[in-house]
């Protein structure tokens, strides 16, 4: 068992808390059972840190309650931490994709990761400049459901010029000049893009948008949280 903090592995997890490091050594960490397990079914679970053997099919090492404390981001500590590689990025996406430009809150990404999944929606993208997608705070919000569904980070600008030269109808959200979600061809090749929490989506993204469209609200609500507002275009819009 380990029960020292100044053990190299437990030195080494912590240094995966920093995204610099996480990125150069393409690994990232988990808490709690239903996230390792996530983790396991999509086939990229490393290694397990707990305090009690388990059958993960991967190496565990037992941990003392006071370790997995100094590791782990939680007020209530989990039993349980993994070490995960990073999940592998498609370039050939589907027909209906979520694009968040400059989104900033790890809840909200994950929230909407889960609802793209639910939705069927088959792809993410993520800004550059958007949260990391191997945050804490948003992998706990995406309920694993990150490593379920195409989650990719790029240059969105290039990307719209690439999707657009593939014949996909490209949305922005805005009641000026946009058409009401149920008015949108759902059969056609579809991507959304999704402004930052504050300012919306930047203008030189807006100028690559083909079309607006709007959620018809009351006249009392001025907006809605980005996350609720993708979540009712991706049902109003996808599969499901």
């Amino acid at each position: 068992m380990i029960t020292s903090k100044d053990n190299d592995k437990i030195k080494y997890l912590k240094k995966l808390k920093d995204a610099k490091f996480m990125k150069e050594e393409k690994k990232f960490i988990v808490e709690g059972n239903h996230l390792v397990l996530e983790a396991l079914n999509a086939g990229i679970l490393l290694e397990t840190y707990s305090l009690y053997d388990n059958d993960y099919h991967c190496n565990n090492y037992l941990v003392s309650d006071s370790v997995l404390k100094s590791i782990s981001s939680h007020k209530s500590v989990p039993d349980i931490i993994g070490v995960c590689k990073f999940i592998d990025e498609a370039n050939d996406f589907g027909n209906k994709i979520i694009i968040l430009d400059n989104v900033q809150d790890p809840g909200n990404v994950g929230t909407i990761i889960r609802s793209a999944l639910a939705f069927g929606f088959t792809d993410v993208v993520l800004s550059l400049d958007s949260v990391n997608k191997y945050n804490d705070k948003l992998i706990r919000a995406s309920q694993g459901m990150l490593f379920n569904i195409n989650v990719v980070s790029c240059d969105i600008k290039e990307l719209i010029h690439q999707l657009k030269s593939n014949k996909y109808d490209v949305y922005g959200t805005n009641v000026i000049n946009g058409i009401n979600v149920n008015e949108v061809n759902k059969d056609a090749k579809i991507a959304v893009v999704m402004g930052n929490e504050g300012t919306g989506i930047s203008d030189d993204v807006k100028s690559l948008i083909d079309k607006n469209i709007y959620i018809k609200t009351s006249d009392k609500c001025e907006s809605l949280n980005v996350s609720v507002a993708a979540s009712i275009i991706m049902y109003e819009l996808g599969g499901k």
